[in-house]
Protein backbone atom coordinates (compact mmCIF):
# COMPACT_ATOMS: atom_id res chain seq x y z
CA UNK A 1 0.00 0.00 0.00
CA UNK A 2 1.15 3.47 -0.84
CA UNK A 3 0.15 7.11 0.21
CA UNK A 4 -0.29 7.96 -3.53
CA UNK A 5 -2.53 6.67 -6.24
CA UNK A 6 -0.31 7.41 -8.94
CA UNK A 7 2.01 4.67 -7.85
CA UNK A 8 -0.57 2.23 -5.74
CA UNK A 9 -0.26 -1.83 -6.86
CA UNK A 10 -3.13 -1.34 -8.49
CA UNK A 11 -4.85 2.12 -8.45
CA UNK A 12 -1.62 2.93 -11.02
CA UNK A 13 -2.83 0.45 -13.60
CA UNK A 14 -5.55 3.83 -13.96
CA UNK A 15 -3.71 6.51 -12.97
CA UNK A 16 0.08 5.30 -13.15
CA UNK A 17 2.35 6.33 -15.90
CA UNK A 18 5.77 4.56 -15.92
CA UNK A 19 7.78 6.86 -17.86
CA UNK A 20 6.93 10.05 -15.28
CA UNK A 21 7.37 7.60 -12.33
CA UNK A 22 11.01 7.16 -13.18
CA UNK A 23 11.80 10.70 -13.10
CA UNK A 24 10.46 11.54 -9.99
CA UNK A 25 12.17 7.95 -8.45
CA UNK A 26 15.08 8.28 -5.99
CA UNK A 27 17.75 7.01 -8.45
CA UNK A 28 16.57 9.76 -11.27
CA UNK A 29 17.04 12.41 -8.41
CA UNK A 30 20.20 11.40 -6.98
CA UNK A 31 21.29 11.30 -10.73
CA UNK A 32 20.65 14.63 -11.86
CA UNK A 33 21.98 16.25 -8.33
CA UNK A 34 25.18 14.63 -8.99
CA UNK A 35 25.14 15.85 -12.36
CA UNK A 36 24.92 19.18 -11.07
CA UNK A 37 27.84 18.51 -8.82
CA UNK A 38 30.32 17.15 -11.73
CA UNK A 39 29.29 20.23 -13.79
CA UNK A 40 29.70 22.81 -11.03
CA UNK A 41 33.24 21.20 -10.25
CA UNK A 42 34.47 21.23 -13.74
CA UNK A 43 32.62 24.89 -14.14
CA UNK A 44 34.56 26.33 -11.26
CA UNK A 45 37.44 24.46 -12.43
CA UNK A 46 37.53 26.27 -16.06
CA UNK A 47 37.39 29.60 -14.39
CA UNK A 48 40.49 28.55 -12.07
CA UNK A 49 38.57 28.44 -8.74
CA UNK A 50 38.96 24.87 -8.11
CA UNK A 51 41.91 22.97 -9.41
CA UNK A 52 41.31 21.06 -12.85
CA UNK A 53 42.50 18.16 -11.10
CA UNK A 54 39.88 18.22 -8.47
CA UNK A 55 37.47 18.49 -11.10
CA UNK A 56 38.68 15.36 -13.10
CA UNK A 57 38.30 13.87 -9.73
CA UNK A 58 35.05 15.14 -8.63
CA UNK A 59 33.33 14.29 -11.98
CA UNK A 60 35.15 10.78 -12.39
CA UNK A 61 33.69 10.03 -8.58
CA UNK A 62 30.16 11.41 -9.47
CA UNK A 63 29.96 9.06 -12.72
CA UNK A 64 30.96 6.15 -10.73
CA UNK A 65 29.10 7.07 -7.14
CA UNK A 66 26.54 4.78 -5.86
CA UNK A 67 24.79 6.81 -2.41
CA UNK A 68 24.03 4.72 0.68
CA UNK A 69 20.41 5.72 0.50
CA UNK A 70 19.34 4.50 3.83
CA UNK A 71 21.92 6.96 5.14
CA UNK A 72 20.28 9.73 2.82
CA UNK A 73 17.14 8.92 4.51
CA UNK A 74 18.85 9.05 7.93
CA UNK A 75 20.09 12.69 7.27
CA UNK A 76 17.01 13.98 5.69
CA UNK A 77 14.73 13.31 8.44
CA UNK A 78 17.54 15.38 10.65
CA UNK A 79 18.53 18.10 8.19
CA UNK A 80 15.47 18.95 6.40
CA UNK A 81 17.28 17.27 2.96
CA UNK A 82 19.23 15.02 1.13
CA UNK A 83 22.16 16.81 0.15
CA UNK A 84 24.61 17.71 3.26
CA UNK A 85 24.63 13.43 3.98
CA UNK A 86 25.02 13.35 -0.29
CA UNK A 87 28.02 15.76 0.00
CA UNK A 88 29.67 13.97 2.97
CA UNK A 89 29.70 10.60 0.94
CA UNK A 90 30.39 11.87 -1.94
CA UNK A 91 33.59 13.93 -0.58
CA UNK A 92 34.22 10.66 0.74
CA UNK A 93 34.29 9.33 -2.75
CA UNK A 94 36.03 11.99 -4.95
CA UNK A 95 39.12 11.75 -1.95
CA UNK A 96 41.23 13.83 0.17
CA UNK A 97 42.82 15.64 -2.23
CA UNK A 98 39.57 16.43 -3.68
CA UNK A 99 37.51 16.49 -0.83
CA UNK A 100 37.42 20.34 -0.23
CA UNK A 101 36.17 20.81 -3.71
CA UNK A 102 33.12 19.06 -4.06
CA UNK A 103 30.05 21.58 -3.63
CA UNK A 104 31.95 24.61 -3.55
CA UNK A 105 30.41 27.62 -3.02
CA UNK A 106 27.26 25.59 -3.19
CA UNK A 107 23.95 24.97 -1.06
CA UNK A 108 20.95 22.36 -0.97
CA UNK A 109 18.92 23.87 -2.97
CA UNK A 110 21.14 24.82 -5.81
CA UNK A 111 21.57 20.97 -5.96
CA UNK A 112 17.74 19.63 -5.77
CA UNK A 113 16.30 22.91 -7.39
CA UNK A 114 18.74 22.33 -10.24
CA UNK A 115 17.91 18.69 -10.13
CA UNK A 116 14.49 19.13 -10.67
CA UNK A 117 14.70 20.98 -13.54
CA UNK A 118 16.79 18.74 -15.19
CA UNK A 119 13.69 16.36 -14.65
CA UNK A 120 11.40 18.55 -15.65
CA UNK A 121 12.77 19.47 -18.74
CA UNK A 122 12.57 16.05 -19.97
CA UNK A 123 9.13 16.04 -18.76
CA UNK A 124 8.33 18.83 -20.36
CA UNK A 125 9.72 17.63 -23.84
CA UNK A 126 7.26 13.78 -23.25
CA UNK A 127 4.43 16.09 -22.28
CA UNK A 128 4.95 18.10 -25.90
CA UNK A 129 4.85 15.04 -27.74
CA UNK A 130 2.50 13.19 -25.94
CA UNK A 131 0.37 16.46 -26.44
CA UNK A 132 1.39 16.39 -30.75
CA UNK A 133 -0.32 12.79 -30.57
CA UNK A 134 -3.15 13.10 -29.60
CA UNK A 135 -3.92 16.82 -31.66
CA UNK A 136 -2.71 14.44 -34.47
CA UNK A 137 -5.10 11.69 -33.61
CA UNK A 138 -7.78 14.22 -33.25
CA UNK A 139 -7.29 15.97 -36.57
CA UNK A 140 -7.71 12.65 -38.28
CA UNK A 141 -10.89 12.06 -36.89
CA UNK A 142 -12.04 15.26 -38.08
CA UNK A 143 -10.77 14.75 -41.47
CA UNK A 144 -12.81 11.62 -42.42
CA UNK A 145 -16.26 13.03 -39.90
CA UNK A 146 -15.90 16.58 -39.55
CA UNK A 147 -18.68 17.12 -41.68
CA UNK A 148 -21.08 14.87 -40.37
CA UNK A 149 -23.93 16.22 -38.31
CA UNK A 150 -23.96 16.70 -34.64
CA UNK A 151 -26.51 18.60 -32.29
CA UNK A 152 -25.31 21.49 -30.64
CA UNK A 153 -26.10 21.64 -26.66
CA UNK A 154 -25.66 25.04 -24.48
CA UNK A 155 -25.96 25.21 -20.58
CA UNK A 156 -26.69 21.40 -21.14
CA UNK A 157 -29.55 21.64 -23.60
CA UNK A 158 -30.16 21.22 -27.67
CA UNK A 159 -29.18 24.28 -29.57
CA UNK A 160 -29.05 24.28 -33.05
CA UNK A 161 -27.26 21.80 -35.59
CA UNK A 162 -23.55 22.34 -35.47
CA UNK A 163 -20.98 19.61 -36.98
CA UNK A 164 -18.18 17.27 -35.78
CA UNK A 165 -15.75 19.36 -36.59
CA UNK A 166 -16.93 22.41 -34.40
CA UNK A 167 -17.24 20.81 -31.31
CA UNK A 168 -14.00 19.03 -32.28
CA UNK A 169 -12.26 22.34 -32.32
CA UNK A 170 -12.79 23.13 -28.85
CA UNK A 171 -10.91 19.40 -27.91
CA UNK A 172 -7.75 20.10 -30.68
CA UNK A 173 -6.78 23.96 -31.02
CA UNK A 174 -5.99 24.20 -26.73
CA UNK A 175 -4.01 21.01 -27.24
CA UNK A 176 -2.33 22.61 -29.71
CA UNK A 177 -1.83 25.85 -27.62
CA UNK A 178 -0.27 24.03 -24.70
CA UNK A 179 2.10 22.48 -27.27
CA UNK A 180 3.21 25.61 -27.79
CA UNK A 181 3.64 27.09 -24.90
CA UNK A 182 5.70 23.74 -23.23
CA UNK A 183 7.85 23.99 -25.78
CA UNK A 184 8.29 27.59 -25.51
CA UNK A 185 9.15 26.85 -21.66
CA UNK A 186 12.02 24.87 -22.85
CA UNK A 187 13.91 28.18 -23.87
CA UNK A 188 12.65 30.33 -20.91
CA UNK A 189 11.58 28.13 -18.01
CA UNK A 190 14.02 25.47 -17.12
CA UNK A 191 17.01 27.59 -15.49
CA UNK A 192 19.84 26.50 -13.03
CA UNK A 193 19.61 27.12 -9.89
CA UNK A 194 23.02 28.09 -8.29
CA UNK A 195 23.08 31.10 -5.12
CA UNK A 196 25.20 29.60 -2.52
CA UNK A 197 24.15 30.34 1.33
CA UNK A 198 21.55 33.16 1.33
CA UNK A 199 21.73 33.35 -2.71
CA UNK A 200 24.74 36.26 -3.01
CA UNK A 201 27.25 33.42 -4.33
CA UNK A 202 29.65 34.99 -1.88
CA UNK A 203 32.45 32.36 -1.83
CA UNK A 204 33.37 33.29 -5.42
CA UNK A 205 33.60 36.86 -5.75
CA UNK A 206 33.71 38.26 -9.10
CA UNK A 207 33.80 34.93 -10.97
CA UNK A 208 30.16 34.45 -9.95
CA UNK A 209 27.96 35.15 -12.91
CA UNK A 210 30.65 33.34 -15.37
CA UNK A 211 30.53 30.42 -13.55
CA UNK A 212 26.80 30.25 -12.96
CA UNK A 213 26.94 31.23 -16.85
CA UNK A 214 29.41 27.75 -17.22
CA UNK A 215 27.61 25.72 -14.98
CA UNK A 216 23.98 26.26 -16.85
CA UNK A 217 26.18 25.74 -20.26
CA UNK A 218 27.52 22.19 -18.82
CA UNK A 219 23.60 21.22 -17.83
CA UNK A 220 21.81 23.01 -21.08
CA UNK A 221 19.94 24.72 -18.96
CA UNK A 222 19.00 28.64 -19.13
CA UNK A 223 21.52 31.04 -16.77
CA UNK A 224 19.59 33.60 -14.75
CA UNK A 225 20.12 34.75 -11.10
CA UNK A 226 19.08 32.60 -8.34
CA UNK A 227 15.72 31.90 -7.73
CA UNK A 228 15.74 30.33 -4.20
CA UNK A 229 12.56 32.81 -3.26
CA UNK A 230 11.07 33.32 -6.41
CA UNK A 231 9.08 29.93 -7.23
CA UNK A 232 6.87 31.66 -10.19
CA UNK A 233 8.69 29.62 -13.09
CA UNK A 234 7.55 26.37 -10.47
CA UNK A 235 4.17 28.14 -10.58
CA UNK A 236 4.44 28.92 -14.02
CA UNK A 237 4.85 25.12 -15.07
CA UNK A 238 2.05 23.91 -12.89
CA UNK A 239 -0.54 26.27 -14.26
CA UNK A 240 0.34 25.37 -17.43
CA UNK A 241 -0.18 21.41 -16.61
CA UNK A 242 -3.23 22.50 -15.20
CA UNK A 243 -4.35 23.90 -17.93
CA UNK A 244 -3.31 20.90 -19.87
CA UNK A 245 -5.45 18.41 -17.74
CA UNK A 246 -8.51 21.22 -18.26
CA UNK A 247 -8.55 21.20 -22.02
CA UNK A 248 -8.44 17.27 -21.41
CA UNK A 249 -11.02 16.90 -19.01
CA UNK A 250 -13.25 18.85 -21.15
CA UNK A 251 -12.61 16.36 -23.61
CA UNK A 252 -13.20 13.74 -21.46
CA UNK A 253 -16.44 15.21 -20.47
CA UNK A 254 -17.93 15.78 -23.98
CA UNK A 255 -16.92 11.98 -24.45
CA UNK A 256 -18.88 10.70 -21.70
CA UNK A 257 -22.03 12.79 -22.77
CA UNK A 258 -21.65 12.12 -26.49
CA UNK A 259 -21.87 8.46 -25.40
CA UNK A 260 -24.65 8.42 -22.66
CA UNK A 261 -26.63 10.35 -25.48
CA UNK A 262 -26.06 7.06 -27.07
CA UNK A 263 -26.32 8.17 -31.52
CA UNK A 264 -23.40 10.38 -31.24
CA UNK A 265 -20.24 8.23 -30.76
CA UNK A 266 -18.91 4.65 -31.18
CA UNK A 267 -16.22 3.75 -28.98
CA UNK A 268 -14.10 0.59 -28.76
CA UNK A 269 -12.61 -0.44 -25.32
CA UNK A 270 -14.60 0.76 -22.42
CA UNK A 271 -14.68 -0.61 -18.90
CA UNK A 272 -16.88 -3.79 -17.68
CA UNK A 273 -19.43 -3.34 -14.79
CA UNK A 274 -19.22 -6.29 -12.03
CA UNK A 275 -22.96 -6.53 -12.06
CA UNK A 276 -24.37 -5.05 -15.54
CA UNK A 277 -22.71 -7.52 -18.36
CA UNK A 278 -24.32 -5.59 -21.43
CA UNK A 279 -22.23 -1.73 -19.95
CA UNK A 280 -19.63 -0.49 -21.29
CA UNK A 281 -18.46 2.55 -19.39
CA UNK A 282 -16.08 5.17 -20.34
CA UNK A 283 -13.47 4.97 -18.10
CA UNK A 284 -11.02 6.60 -19.44
CA UNK A 285 -13.44 9.94 -20.16
CA UNK A 286 -14.59 9.86 -16.59
CA UNK A 287 -10.99 9.81 -15.25
CA UNK A 288 -10.06 12.95 -17.71
CA UNK A 289 -12.46 14.86 -15.37
CA UNK A 290 -10.86 13.49 -11.99
CA UNK A 291 -7.59 14.39 -12.65
CA UNK A 292 -8.64 17.96 -14.36
CA UNK A 293 -10.44 18.38 -11.00
CA UNK A 294 -7.59 17.08 -9.09
CA UNK A 295 -5.01 19.64 -10.73
CA UNK A 296 -7.52 22.25 -10.72
CA UNK A 297 -7.51 21.70 -6.38
CA UNK A 298 -3.36 21.17 -6.19
CA UNK A 299 -2.55 24.27 -8.27
CA UNK A 300 -3.79 26.38 -5.12
CA UNK A 301 -1.36 24.86 -3.19
CA UNK A 302 1.33 25.58 -5.32
CA UNK A 303 0.32 29.25 -5.07
CA UNK A 304 0.93 29.02 -1.70
CA UNK A 305 3.89 27.77 -2.06
CA UNK A 306 5.07 31.18 -3.68
CA UNK A 307 5.05 32.43 -0.13
CA UNK A 308 8.84 31.93 0.63
CA UNK A 309 9.85 34.29 3.81
CA UNK A 310 13.28 36.18 3.47
CA UNK A 311 15.75 34.63 1.47
CA UNK A 312 15.09 31.24 1.60
CA UNK A 313 12.52 28.97 3.26
CA UNK A 314 12.11 25.34 4.32
CA UNK A 315 7.97 25.36 4.86
CA UNK A 316 7.22 26.74 1.45
CA UNK A 317 9.91 23.91 -0.37
CA UNK A 318 8.40 21.47 1.37
CA UNK A 319 5.01 21.93 -0.24
CA UNK A 320 6.20 22.15 -3.34
CA UNK A 321 7.62 18.67 -2.66
CA UNK A 322 4.27 17.52 -2.22
CA UNK A 323 2.41 18.68 -4.28
CA UNK A 324 4.37 19.18 -7.63
CA UNK A 325 4.77 15.33 -8.50
CA UNK A 326 1.22 14.97 -8.04
CA UNK A 327 0.58 17.66 -10.53
CA UNK A 328 3.00 15.70 -12.87
CA UNK A 329 1.61 12.79 -12.38
CA UNK A 330 -1.89 13.45 -13.04
CA UNK A 331 -1.15 15.32 -16.06
CA UNK A 332 0.82 11.95 -17.38
CA UNK A 333 -2.32 9.67 -16.46
CA UNK A 334 -4.46 12.26 -18.47
CA UNK A 335 -2.47 12.62 -21.35
CA UNK A 336 -1.94 8.77 -21.55
CA UNK A 337 -5.75 7.89 -21.15
CA UNK A 338 -6.59 10.53 -23.64
CA UNK A 339 -4.47 8.91 -26.29
CA UNK A 340 -6.04 5.79 -25.78
CA UNK A 341 -9.29 7.49 -25.67
CA UNK A 342 -8.55 9.22 -29.17
CA UNK A 343 -7.71 5.65 -30.77
CA UNK A 344 -10.65 4.42 -29.24
CA UNK A 345 -13.02 6.79 -31.40
CA UNK A 346 -14.70 4.30 -33.93
CA UNK A 347 -17.09 6.54 -35.24
CA UNK A 348 -18.59 10.59 -34.26
CA UNK A 349 -21.49 12.08 -35.48
CA UNK A 350 -24.83 10.73 -36.82
CA UNK A 351 -24.53 7.59 -39.06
Amino acid sequence: MTYSAFDHPYLSGLLGDEAVAAEFSAAAEIRAMLAFEAALARAEAQHGVIPAAAADRITEACRAFSPDVAALRRGLAVDGVAVPELVRQLRRAAGEAAAEHVHYGATSQDVIDTSLMLRLKAIGELFSGRLGEIAAMLEEAARQWGERPLMGRTRMQAAIPITVADRMRTWIEPLLDHQDRLDAMDIDLFAVQFGGAAGTLDKLKDKADAVRATLAEELALIDCPQWHSQRSAIADFAHLLSLITGSLGKFGQDIALMAQAGDEIVLAGGGSSSAMAHKQNPVAAEVLVTLARFNATQISGIHQALVHEQERSGSAWTLEWLLLPQIVGATAAALRLSNELAGNIRRLGAA
